[in-house]
């Protein structure tokens, strides 16, 4: 390879991304308002849902139920209606999710040591999140339980019981169960998709369009290094895009990397290779602009979005997605970055995933080579 005719390719290459405003735009505004679009609006985690309670009983220990309930971080008691049909109108209209009715007898039941039936309805238009929800009623009530047993046994005079299994629980790696831990490492790999195959799969077939691919190839210029020079402005793009992202992910919502910064970035650089080779890939193939950024958004991001185990579990998936997500490249570094990012573990431990992504870098590479050799170059 020639550095000359390199340096040459990646200057004129420069020189378009400096008049194409809108390419800068996809380098730099989009990967910015995703991360701050992700981080703040996308979050799995469950708290202060609205509740309602009708309270038939308005007793001491139907008052304690609610304010107990209200004290939960999970739950926040907005309004108590007076009737069960109030109730079930603000289920109709999405107002609330969940409904709790107290019945008239809830003390007596409980003072007469009888099962105290309590109606508990949740809104489940989404099943993950009414999932989630009836968990926590659930062992709020076992805890509720616990007190009452307690407390009768106090009046009894009699022993305190101790359970025969004593559970407890620690949290590893992610101690506060915050969903922006996981979710901001992944929006990494998102930004590296779209600065690396989305951009980088316009740019051959940009000449293609323009009709400079016939001046390109009487050019004494090698196909190499055509690959080289077109793929090195938005590697150093991505570069900037990922420390961009690691620098506000810190400021901004707190996700400090617990691993080695420099493993980060060797696995960055090694899945940003991936990513041009695959732009550049599809663009040589497609020849069409539009073809091209239509063809990298279905084959590069939204498979990096659905199926890398970033926002839904490879696990819960149909067998047949479980087998495609195989060959999906972000699936691998998202694995990678949950190991620096929140397990601190590392080469040992990472080699797997970093080999898969350099088998694929060096396949999609020698494609990209034999596509061009074919064309000419």
């Amino acid at each position: 390879m020639n550095p000359l005719r390199i340096k040459a390719i990646i200057r004129k290459e420069i020189y378009h991304l400096i008049r194409d405003y809108r390419s800068l735009y996809l380098a730099f505004a989009i990967p910015l308002l995703l991360i701050i679009l992700f981080g703040y609006a996308l979050s799995l985690d469950v708290d202060n849902v609205e509740t309602i309670v009708v309270d038939y009983d308005k007793s001491e220990f139907s008052r304690d139920f609610i304010s107990r309930l209200d004290a939960s971080p999970y739950f926040h008691v907005s309004e108590r209606l007076t009737r069960i049909k109030d109730a079930i109108d603000y289920l109709d209209h999405d107002r609330t999710k969940v409904a709790i009715i107290i019945p008239p007898d809830f003390m007596k039941s409980i003072g007469a040591d009888r099962d105290t039936p309590l109606q508990i309805l949740i809104e489940g238009s989404d099943p993950n999140f009414a999932g989630i929800i009836r968990g926590y009623l659930t062992s709020f009530t076992e805890q509720y339980n616990q007190k009452l047993l307690l407390s009768f046994l106090n009046r009894q005079g009699m022993e305190k019981i101790s359970p025969p299994v004593d559970g407890r629980i620690r949290i590893w790696f992610n101690e506060d169960l915050e969903s922006r831990n996981f979710i901001i490492p992944g929006i990494i790999a998102i930004i590296i998709m779209i600065v690396g195959a989305l951009l980088t799969s316009l740019v051959i077939a940009r000449e293609y369009e323009n009709g400079t691919m016939e001046t390109i190839k009487s050019l004494p210029v090698k196909a190499g290094e055509l690959l080289l020079g077109k793929a090195f402005p938005y590697f150093i793009i991505g570069l900037i895009d990922v420390l961009v992202a690691i620098l506000l992910g810190q400021l901004l919502f707190g996700v400090v990397m617990k691993g080695s910064f420099w493993m980060m970035m060797a696995a960055t650089s090694l899945y940003l290779g991936v990513a041009l080779a695959l732009g550049l890939l599809i663009s040589t193939a497609t020849k069409s602009q539009m073809m091209a950024n239509q063809m990298a958004m279905m084959i590069t991001y939204l498979p990096s979005v659905l199926l890398s185990n970033f926002v839904f579990p490879i696990v819960n998936m149909p067998s047949v997605l479980q087998l495609i997500t195989y060959i999906v490249p972000a699936r691998y570094y998202i694995d990678i970055l949950g190991g620096i990012y929140l397990r601190d573990v590392g080469f040992a431990y990472l080699w797997p995933s970093m080999l898969v992504l350099a088998l694929m870098f060096t396949l999609l590479t020698t494609a990209n080579y034999i596509l061009l050799k074919k064309e000419g170059l």
